[in-house]
């Protein structure tokens, strides 16, 4: 068998089934090369500046070629030198030979690939900013329309109170809006790591600047500046602090735990026939049981959930176990956490997307699971009707302990329907005929502020995000699976 048959060596699923595009190519060689050499031109740009003895021309040259990578070149001069960096300064080099000399002046490795990755990681965060905002939009258009619908809740897993299957909605978007605050934060607040040096103390610059400490900030963060940041870490050691790591992914498993929770529910609603995920016409269920409709797409984001929240562990214990200034036991770790995270999060997204923009109510089957349940939950108000009749509010109480109890244990051990309307209206003590009975079993009765929560949540806090992010509707997925 040869190896060069790509189906005789291994793959990510991630990447062949589940990510998009746009998030492989950030965690791509060329993404990641590209960032290095815009390091490199920001760095001899900003060196020029200031008076070091670097040309225009010669920042030019390193802008022209940022694009135009020889791998190959590269990945022969790092089997020669075991040094990825200096292997692509030497490719770069080849590219720009009237700048080959100023290439990475002053700079430590971590100065491009500790910048990239913070770059990188900032992209990737507003990729997954935008899909959360736009199931948030999907999600909201459904509870605004389903807002009034009663149906059961439940408290164990068993049924409760009503309530509406729109304030349902509300509490998977309370959720993804905790995350959508989170990223945000995290996005605003990310700094450069700047160029610190080896130890991260700067003193290769001082050196080049001769003491000038003006001119070595300023250096820093005309750099941030240029890559789009407001200003770099105060202090580091050689690297940024690996926390940083931890605090995005994170906030990675905090959407997977959110989404995981979406999906769960509605693979319970699925098995109770209320609610359906989208189900295509070519589709199958099963291969043995023609008939079956699995949930096969929320059962996807939870196993995909599961594997984010357990990665969120690899950053804390890399950012536990660095050892001064720095140790290199972080590399090949975040090299797989950081990048598996992003993809499988906006693989999670992508399936969020396609799901809530097609979830499938069945109102006449949650209607009557509803009325199945309603009489019992009704005993109160059918207890004060008749109190109010003039019977004694004791006496009434213990009666439809006893119904109660006989119309459950027909339900469960007969498979019978709930007979307790029936029950109740055929006992005197209670006065109430089967008309006044079923008048009291109305389930928008029940449902509370069910309806109105929804339009207040809706109007005060996912409106005004949906409007200050308008820019970024619109984005629908379509599944490779």
């Amino acid at each position: 068998m040869s190896s060069n048959d790509k189906y005789s060596v291994y793959e990510s699923p991630l990447c062949t089934r589940y990510a998009s595009g746009e998030m492989q190519y950030l965690f791509s060689a060329r993404k990641k090369i590209t960032t290095f050499r815009r390091l490199w031109t920001a760095l001899a740009r900003a060196e020029m500046n200031l008076g070091l003895d670097i040309t225009e021309a010669q920042v030019k040259e390193l802008e022209n070629n940022i694009d135009n990578i020889d791998f190959k070149a590269a990945e022969e001069r790092e089997k020669l030198v075991r040094h990825d960096i200096m292997a692509h300064i030497y490719a770069y080099g080849l590219a720009c030979p009237n700048a080959k000399g100023i290439i990475h002046l002053g700079a430590t490795s971590c100065y491009v690939g500790d910048n990239a990755d913070i770059i990188i990681m900032r992209d990737a965060m507003k990729i997954i900013k935008r899909k959360i905002i736009n199931v948030l939009a999907n999600l909201a258009k459904f509870a605004d329309e389903y807002k009034s619908l009663p149906c059961l809740g439940y408290t164990h897993l068993q049924p409760a109170q009503l309530t509406t299957v729109g304030k349902r909605a509300c509490l998977w978007m309370n959720e993804l809006l905790s995350d959508y605050e989170e990223i945000c934060f995290r996005i605003d607040n990310l700094k450069l790591l700047g160029q610190k040096g080896t130890t991260g103390t700067q003193a290769s610059f001082v050196e080049l600047f001769e003491g000038d400490n003006e001119k070595i900030n300023k250096l820093e963060q005309m750099i941030a500046e240029e890559m789009g940041f407001s200003c770099c870490v105060p202090v580091s050691g050689q690297t940024y602090s690996r926390k940083v790591d931890f605090c995005v992914l994170s906030t990675l498993s905090g959407i997977a735990q959110s989404c995981s929770k979406f999906s769960n529910d509605l693979r319970i609603l699925a098995s109770f026939k209320e609610m359906e995920e989208p189900f295509e016409k070519n589709q199958i269920g099963s291969s043995a049981m023609p008939y079956k409709r699995n949930p096969m797409r929320s059962e996807r984001i939870t196993a995909l959930a599961r594997y984010v929240i357990i990665d969120g562990l690899n950053p804390a214990f890399t950012s536990a176990s660095q050892w001064f200034e720095r140790t290199l036991d972080d590399s090949a770790n975040k090299r797989l956490a950081v990048s598996e995270s992003f993809l499988a999060v906006d693989a999670i997204l992508n399936i969020m997307l396609n799901v809530t923009n097609g979830l499938v109510v069945y109102p006449k089957v949650i209607g009557q699971r509803v009325m199945r349940e309603l009489p019992f939950m009704a005993t109160e108000n059918i207890m004060m009707q008749a109190v109010k009749k003039g019977g004694d509010r004791q006496s009434i109480h213990e009666r439809l302990r006893e119904h109660s109890i006989a119309a459950a244990a027909q339900v469960k051990n007969d498979g019978e329907e709930n007979d307790l309307i029936l029950r109740i209206a055929g006992d005197e003590t209670f006065m109430m005929n089967k008309e006044e009975l079923y008048a009291v079993l109305k389930p928008e009765n029940y449902i509370g502020r069910s309806d109105i929560q929804t339009a207040e949540f809706l109007r005060g806090f996912i409106h005004p995000v949906l409007e200050k992010n308008r820019d970024l509707l619109g984005e629908t997925a379509e599944l490779n699976v």
